[in-house]
């Protein structure tokens, strides 16, 4: 077993914030929106193809979205995804003042 302690780092609570993304911002709220598209198939238990005939999006999109390649989404095209799938958006705002760099704590 080594002797040294093991170095504990506290997160921002944005994955792409702490791995260096260029617009981490972007990338989580992309995720949660893909994150709540793939809760509504489940949920209504539908195929991708069953979710490109109900909304006219390709079952294609649905795969990369179930897939987490989420580089050729906008916001306003999940947006409308959710729309179609039956289901609204509500947005609230908060801002707060950026964090100073990550601090990393020994145990």
């Amino acid at each position: 077993m080594k002797s040294g302690g093991i170095e504990v780092v506290r997160g921002s609570g944005n994955v792409f914030r702490d791995l260096g993304h260029v617009s981490p911002d972007m990338e989580q709220l992309k995720a949660v929106l893909a994150a709540e598209i793939i809760k509504m198939l489940d949920r209504q238990g539908i195929s991708v193809r069953a979710a490109h005939a109900q909304t006219g999006i390709a079952a294609a999109d649905f795969s990369r979205i179930r897939n987490a390649n989420l580089g050729r989404f906008t916001l306003d095209r999940l947006l409308s995804i959710i729309n179609r799938l039956g289901s609204r958006v509500e947005v609230r705002v908060k801002v707060r003042a950026v964090l100073p760099a990550r601090q990393s704590v020994a145990c």
